[in-house]
């Protein structure tokens, strides 16, 4: 079992920042892979990107460029800058987990953890 336990979302304005960050617990495997999504209301959700301790990393076509996603593998733990940010980044945004490399479909994650708001005001 891997527990996730997300933090660092809120409210801020158009352009502004936040970090997010996502502690693994439990017992990882070495080469995993853990990625980010959001889930809008009435839509459904969607990849953000993802980070493997070889493989590097990967984003989705919005947030490139705006945001970015690392790792302190020795730590567990996965994070999210997202700068610049938009009305339209408004989301749950998840954690989650796989034992193996990077993935873009939710589909293939494991583990998840209980999300953290994101509101970007305009």
């Amino acid at each position: 079992q891997v527990q996730l336990v997300e933090s660092g979302g809120g409210l801020v304005q158009a352009g502004g920042s936040l970090r997010l960050s996502c502690a693994a617990s439990g017992r990882p495997f070495m080469t995993y892979g853990m990625g980010w999504f959001r889930q809008a209301p009435g839509k459904e959700r969607e990849f953000v990107a993802a980070v493997n301790w070889m493989l590097g990393t990967q984003y989705a076509d919005p947030v490139k460029g705006r945001f970015t996603i690392s790792a302190d593998f020795a730590k567990n733990t996965v994070y999210l800058q997202m700068n610049s940010l938009k009305p339209e980044d408004t989301s749950v945004y998840y954690c989650a987990y796989r034992g193996g490399g990077i993935k873009t479909e939710s589909r293939f994650y494991d583990y998840w953890g209980q999300g953290t708001q994101v509101t970007v005001s305009s």
